[in-house]
């Protein structure tokens, strides 16, 4: 088996709405890019993937199109996100005629059918022999190493792109669990709706994106921040450069923030009570991109009265998760999302 292990690849997929990451079996991860494609419209190629299209972001001509594949966790454009794994896993690969036998991905948790379809299909056809899927707070919470085969209560908040999951994991499975359409995504589109607002400039989203890191927060804190954003009055056509306060950066997404505190309280308010009272115990711990966020757990913590964290490295806990379950397939097995399917019961005939 070790003979064959150096040939046939098992590789873990976290496909996001903003960053993609493969976790190449027994070598950890390897790519860690921008979910995002550029596009050339008269020859039909692909001109570039990962970080140097985004740099293209809002800066290309009409006959190039900068495409972002996935849209709230859901894949929206199959071409081009089958493209963008093809693209992923062939910069891993030493040598392209052997295959990867056994692709596990990570998906949101909610996803319908024909969703679930497209993932698997995508990852197929970009060139994995087998595909498992396992929910994506599932595998945040192998990440973060908790207790999740035990019976107690886990709850892991993962702040994405374009979704939030928050679920409560006890005995290997998801007890409650609730995808939120607010995360990165929606603070960046905040940013630009506010700045338009409130100093009549179009900008755009990688600059929005850059307040939200540079100067945004969940709370109030010591430290003043302001960042120059750079674009388009709209008044004269002409460019103009603002300066945006942490204050206005917090007030832009502060109404995003509250659903996401909502949507955590009603997933404890629908948790069994004994799970309710290990979280005093266990806590709550965030990871993705978005608990990056200054004062983010510190919010939580202070609204749901349970201890709030942040886990290690958090952009990369799914993938951490998603290594484990590759490094260990056997072990781990139990975990996998398998949607239930009829019984199939065969009569012995007499």
């Amino acid at each position: 088996m070790a003979f064959f292990g150096t040939f046939f690849k098992d590789v873990g997929i976290d496909l996001g709405t903003a960053n993609s990451l493969i976790y190449l079996r027994g070598r950890g991860v390897l790519v860690n890019e921008p979910t995002v494609v550029a596009f050339n419209n008269k020859t039909n190629k692909i001109l570039a993937v990962g970080e140097e299209a985004k740099k293209m972001f809002g800066r290309t001509p009409a006959h190039i199109s900068v495409v972002r594949p996935l849209k709230n966790g859901v894949i929206s454009d199959f071409e081009m996100a089958q493209e963008v794994i093809r693209q992923f896993l062939r910069q891993i690969s030493e040598k392209s005629f052997f295959s990867y036998r056994r692709g596990i991905l990570s998906i949101p948790d909610n996803l319908t059918e024909v969703e679930r379809k497209s993932v698997e299909d995508a990852v197929l056809n970009a060139g994995c022999s087998k595909v498992y899927l396992v929910e994506s707070p599932v595998a945040a919470a192998l990440g973060a190493n908790l207790p999740i085969h035990l019976p107690t209560a886990s709850l892991i908040v993962d702040i994405g792109g374009g979704t939030t999951d928050i679920a409560v994991i006890s005995m290997g499975g998801t007890v409650v669990s609730r995808t939120l359409k607010v995360a990165g995504d929606k603070f960046n589109e905040d940013i630009v709706n506010f700045v338009r607002d409130e100093f009549k400039l179009a900008i755009g989203e990688p600059t929005a994106e850059f307040a939200k890191v540079a100067a945004g927060s969940a709370i109030p804190h010591s430290e003043k921040l302001e960042v120059s954003l750079r674009g388009r009055d709209l008044a004269t056509g002409l460019p103009r450069e603002v300066l945006i306060k942490d204050t206005q950066v917090r007030a832009a997404i502060n109404k995003s923030v509250r659903s996401m505190i909502e949507t955590i309280k009603e997933v404890i308010e629908l948790t069994p009570p004994e799970l309710v009272g290990d979280m005093l115990k266990q806590g709550i711990y965030l990871c993705g991109g978005g608990a990056n966020l200054r004062g983010i757990d510190a919010l939580i913590e202070r609204e749901t009265s349970v201890a709030t964290e942040v886990v290690d490295e958090p952009l990369t806990c799914v993938a951490r998760g998603l290594g484990k379950l590759v490094d260990n397939f056997d072990g781990h097995r139990q975990l996998l999302d398998n949607p239930l399917k009829p019984m199939t019961i065969n009569f012995l005939s007499p």
